[in-house]
């Protein structure tokens, strides 16, 4: 019976979320933690997080969001890796009436 809701996985590689989250729960999004996109442009080590988050998630049909997106070049970069969604800054001053 499907109850018509949809699961995601907040601030994903942080805290207490788990790669047994990605088996145990039904989900469909990962939201990538803004920690690794903060300094995903100089840091080699968030950039392959990222992309590991990425793949995974593609690997099982799961939606990607990364969260903390504040500049233009951290969007084309995550637009690169095929990131689905993003969410943060760059968006509110983009649309900013």
């Amino acid at each position: 019976m499907e109850l018509g809701f949809k699961i995601s996985v907040d601030d994903f590689g942080t805290g207490y979320s788990s790669f047994s989250y990605l088996k145990r729960f039904a989900l469909t999004k990962l939201k990538i933690d803004q920690s690794f996109i903060q300094d995903i442009l100089n840091d080699k080590d968030d950039k392959a997080i990222v992309s590991a988050i990425i793949n995974i998630a593609k690997r099982m049909d799961l939606i990607t969001l990364a969260e903390g997106v504040e500049t233009v070049e951290q969007l084309k970069l995550l637009e690169n890796m095929q990131c689905h969604e993003i969410q943060g800054l760059l968006l509110q001053q983009t649309f900013e009436c």
